[in-house]
């Protein structure tokens, strides 16, 4: 049982670091940013949160799989894919959880005040010195509780993971694909250790968000 939840673990947090790292950008920049198709790339970033997890295992097959338009040039120049690898498993991890992060990033910059911005910029700083100096702070708790609802989303996620990562027992089997492995085997105990086990950890992480929004206002 440890196998697969330090796995989980270890693939939760590194894809949480990399849609964090991309959606706190994304958000920065569409919350301050008005341009044709503005409305278009939101729904796009947002796809994620909607479409089935098969869909979206799907589309990164497409992408990264031995033939895909990523995979193909990985492999060549590499010699490496993201098929059945953690690595794959910490890719499908964060596309699915990004659109959590990027939406609590883009409301927090949206609600902080631009007044502080302008008057930065009006005093010589550069959009980077404002985003590291003013808005990423003053948007620090907004980002923080999605950062933690992504980290949740990425322990919980499964059907995109077992599509590009597949069911390998101690290489790419999470905690998700672990209790679906149990239960196909008949194993009760285990599926269900396994379930309170993610459950416990994802409740925590939830109301840790939850104290972080509240703390906003």
């Amino acid at each position: 049982m440890l196998t697969p939840l330090w796995l989980t673990l270890k693939v939760a947090l590194l894809a949480t670091l990399l849609a964090g790292a991309a959606g706190i950008g994304l958000g920065w920049w569409m919350a301050r940013r008005r341009f044709p198709g503005h409305s278009t790339l939101d729904a796009l970033l947002l796809l994620p949160m909607v479409l089935p997890p098969t869909v979206l295992g799907y589309y990164l097959i497409v992408l990264v799989g031995r033939n895909g338009l990523i995979g193909r040039w990985l492999e060549q120049w590499f010699g490496f894919t993201l098929l059945f690898t953690w690595q794959g498993a910490v890719l499908a991890a964060a596309v699915v959880s990004l659109p959590l992060i990027y939406k609590a990033a883009r409301a927090a910059f949206e609600e902080t005040d631009g007044r502080f911005a302008q008057a930065a910029r009006t005093l010589g700083a550069g959009e980077w010195e404002v985003f590291w100096r003013i808005s990423l702070p003053l948007a620090l708790r907004g980002i923080g509780a999605g950062l933690a609802l992504s980290f949740a989303r990425a322990m919980g996620e499964f059907g995109a993971t077992l599509m590009i990562a597949g069911n390998l027992p101690g290489r790419t089997q999470t905690l998700s694909v672990a209790v679906y492995a149990a239960v196909q085997a008949g194993d009760d105990e285990l599926a269900l250790t396994l379930t309170l086990v993610i459950s416990v950890v994802c409740v925590v992480l939830l109301v840790l968000a939850s104290r972080l929004l509240q703390a906003k206002h």
